[in-house]
């Protein structure tokens, strides 16, 4: 990175009328670099991820240890993704305002998460659980994701679709250990590992969750050329199939165009799908006969994919486009439900495992390419608010698509959930080719390269 501490701060405008703070580099901010702010971010992320990810693992042990039925078990996660969800809007609120800073939120959260991740494996009451493990810890587990994703994408607003699918990725990686431990060690010590588990997730939040800070609103760094950048395709990958936003919107404004409310639900959709592959790959491999060791590698699977392949998919929507990418995601999401089905009933254990692999592909590629189809839409202006009101959708999707399922897995079976949550994808990939950008005719996205932008106020 290059020198800057004696360069003067300079506020400028692309031909967008997008700001831009240039001047000061990140470690002269902040003593760190770019890179560090980015890994404490991941770090914490990870550190907190098997209150989601492990939790379908974790599923048959609570159930024997407790003596809970499948539904009322699988209704802890739901209301926990509810709850996660939920805090994102009042968290990026508080963001924006300076009432919290990173640090704080990250730490604050991590300390709730750990809560969480000690309910499950100490507390035997169905109402403890609840109130520790799905209120306490999902509302942690929302003020760490908020925090990190929002702090990491603004220290690398020219890399913001890779930054945001990077960290978020550490949501689902961080729960690969823990899942492989549990089917190594078996359900009779899960309370030692989830114990484990807390105790690291709290060390984390603590340590590396202190690292992290915001740069100036609008900051940039000081060896791109911002203005190339806003219209040079050989620096910018994205705008060949990427249109910047026509203005800015508010929330109020986002809605009001009809085109918020469609994302909104598409999200809430396609999150449903996901988190039912998440909740119910490794108790359905269990009951199909294939043993805890497979339900453990397919779920580990499941998640390791779904963490990796977020910064991939962002680099791929760079290259083709956000919805085309998006479209080709969301299809392969609900045409792994058909075939992960199949390989159940048939009983084979290593096509379960591949397609539990697919399942994560397209279960994880969506969040990054999500929230830059916000910004793309609405602009950067209310862009954590306008993120916070899509990213609640994810709440509907865990209710639906875990306690909902639960319901419906208990009265019909795995398979005919399974054939549900695919044409669901299916659909939600057909609803994607009626996202349009707000402001501009519904023409090919080559068409439109050079259309006037309104000017922002």
């Amino acid at each position: 990175m290059a020198d800057t501490a004696d360069t003067s701060t300079r506020a400028l405008r692309d031909v967008y009328g997008r700001q831009y703070h240039v001047g000061q580099d990140a470690e002269t901010l902040t003593g760190h670099s770019r890179r560090l702010l980015l890994w404490a971010a991941w770090l914490c992320m990870a550190a907190i991820s098997p209150l989601q990810y492990g939790f379908g693992m974790a599923v048959p042990g609570l159930q024997a240890a407790n003596d809970w039925g499948q539904t009322q078990t699988l209704w802890l996660l739901a209301v926990f993704v509810a709850c996660q969800a939920g805090v994102a809007a009042p968290a990026a609120w508080m963001h924006r305002q300076s009432l919290a800073r990173p640090a704080q939120l990250v730490v604050g959260g991590g300390v709730l998460a750990t809560i969480g991740l000690l309910t499950l494996a100490s507390v035997d009451s169905f109402a403890g659980s609840l109130l520790g493990y799905s209120v306490l810890g999902g509302a942690g587990a929302g003020l760490v994701y908020s925090a990190c994703l929002t702090t990491a994408a603004k220290w690398f607003p020219e890399r913001r679709v890779a930054t945001i699918g990077f960290v978020t990725g550490g949501f689902a990686c961080g729960a690969v250990p823990v899942i492989v431990v549990i089917a190594v060690v078996g359900y009779s010590a899960q309370g030692v590992v989830l114990t484990v588990t807390a105790g690291l997730a709290l060390a984390v939040s603590v340590f590396a969750g202190r690292l992290l800070q915001d740069p100036p609103m609008h900051w940039w760094p000081p060896e791109i050329d911002a203005q190339a950048w806003a219209v040079d395709h050989r620096l910018n990958r994205s705008l060949p199939r990427n249109m910047p936003a026509v203005r800015h919107y508010t929330p109020g404004e986002a809605l009001r165009t009809g085109v918020l409310p469609e994302i909104w639900f598409l999200l809430a959709a396609i999150t449903a799908v996901s988190l039912f592959g998440i909740a119910f790959v490794a108790s359905y491999a269990v009951a199909a006969g294939m043993g805890v060791a497979v339900a453990g590698v397919a779920t580990a699977v499941l998640a390791a994919v779904n963490g990796v392949v977020r910064a991939t998919a962002g680099h791929l929507s760079d290259r083709f486009g956000r919805t085309r990418v998006l479209t080709w995601v969301l299809a392969l999401e609900g045409c792994a439900q058909f075939a992960l089905v199949a390989s159940g009933e048939f009983g084979h254990p290593w096509a379960f495992v591949a397609c539990a692999f697919l399942v994560g592909l397209g279960g994880g590629a969506f969040y990054a390419i999500f929230s830059n189809v916000v910004l793309e839409y609405f602009g950067d202006r209310s862009l954590l608010q306008n993120q916070a009101v899509v990213y609640s959708a994810k709440a509907v999707g865990g209710l639906v698509g875990i306690g909902g399922a639960a319901v419906l897995v208990s009265r019909v079976g795995y398979p005919p959930a399974f054939v549900v949550a695919g044409c669901l994808g299916l659909v939600a990939a057909l609803m994607v080719r009626f996202l349009k950008q707000p402001g501009r005719p519904a023409l090919d996205v080559h068409k439109q390269l050079g259309t006037p932008t309104v000017p922002s106020r």
